[in-house]
């Protein structure tokens, strides 16, 4: 029997999600919440894109998604910025009996360690109460993190460092929002965006790293963070508006993770608007922007990962898996104990099986 699910968000995650809820057997789309009330009241199937009429209509009141009694909500919604918020929809759901997956907020992807309990009990209190289930992933933070590592370390006998990198031109992606105000592009040097605060890096990829870290049977001790900022040479457009010169159009960015005063686990972020920015650092492993893990030990290991996609280009790839990733989760979540789930604590899952392409 197909699992009756809810989407809460139809941003650039949600769309995609919507789409695989719509067409994937496996689920039975009930409900959509969106934020914007020009869109309350649009058929689902006109909000994924898919041109064809699915008969559920997208609301703008959580109250709406209950009352279809969902097994499980996909949870899109915008987690940087309405961090409180989005903790209280989430909440909500698990103490409905609702079970839940999604790309954010971040922090429930691993939060022991990375927040002070008060911040998750009563996230915890709501999924006892309710009787369901968290899940939440992505790419990076997300299964770059903590999947891949842990099927590289599998094969390893002995492990000193894992390094997880992102190495990405971001001047297609269409969040203003995640561009601007959160990353800092397009803005003076003299000021400093929410990402680059004290301890805001540290704490957005502690809990993947700390994640990783807990199926690597260690503890880390200390999480540290540095960051490099380049200029734009002169003014230009990416897909969100203008870059004005002299404003932040590279960032390069490492949080390291110390285990007995050592840094075993490390992530790295290089982020271009322009390729021609910063030579010097590194390289994707395809145009555009690739991942990449690295162990030190024995057997050591550099394995790129290359997301592409017949619909876009390397971003449209890259929140197309990270979407994948905790929708294909939803049969497992809803099996799982009741409390925040991490992948450590899933089976291995995959997602539909082989279909003949569209």
């Amino acid at each position: 029997m197909a699992q009756r699910v809810v989407l809460v968000g139809t941003g650039n995650a949600g769309r995609i999600a919507l789409t695989q809820l719509i067409t994937d057997e496996r689920f039975e789309l009930v409900g959509v919440w969106v934020s914007s009330p020009e869109k309350i009241g649009i058929d689902a199937g006109e909000l994924a894109g898919l041109g064809i009429s699915t008969g559920i209509r997208a609301v703008g009141d959580l109250d709406e998604l209950l009352a279809t009694r969902p097994d499980c909500a996909v949870y899109c919604a915008m987690g940087d910025t309405r961090l409180v918020e989005a903790m209280a929809d989430i909440r909500r759901f698990l103490a409905a009996g609702v079970n839940v997956v999604g790309t954010a907020p971040g922090l429930l992807m691993y939060p022991w360690g990375t927040l002070p309990p008060k911040f998750f009990a009563d996230v915890e209190a709501a999924a006892t109460a309710g009787n369901a289930s968290l899940f939440v992933n992505g790419v990076d933070p997300g299964f770059v993190n903590d999947l891949i590592p842990f099927a590289l370390a599998s094969t390893c006998r002995q492990i000193e460092q894992v390094r997880c990198l992102e190495l990405a031109d971001y001047a297609t992606y269409d969040g203003s929002t995640v561009m601007f105000d959160v990353m800092g592009f397009g803005t003076a040097l003299e000021q400093t965006p929410m990402l680059l605060q004290p301890g805001v890096l540290g704490i957005a990829w502690g809990a993947g790293m700390r994640a990783l870290a807990a199926g690597l049977g260690v503890q880390i001790d200390e999480i540290t963070e540095t960051y490099e900022r380049e200029p734009a040479p002169e003014s230009f457009e990416i897909a969100v508006g203008e870059v004005a010169k002299g404003t932040q159009a590279a960032l390069r960015f490492e949080i390291t993770g110390h285990v007995d005063g050592r840094p075993a686990i490390v992530v790295e972020h290089i982020t271009r608007l322009r390729d021609d920015l910063r030579p010097d650092w590194a390289r994707p492993a395809q145009p555009g922007g690739s991942y990449r893990v690295e162990i030190t030990g024995e057997p050591s290991y550099a394995v790129d990962i290359c997301p592409s996609s017949r619909h876009g280009d390397h971003n449209y790839a890259a929140i197309l898996a990270g979407v994948g990733r905790v929708v294909n989760a939803i049969p497992a979540v809803v099996a799982a104990e009741p409390g925040i789930r991490t992948t450590g604590d899933l089976p291995l899952y995959t997602g539909p099986g082989l279909t003949a392409p569209a």
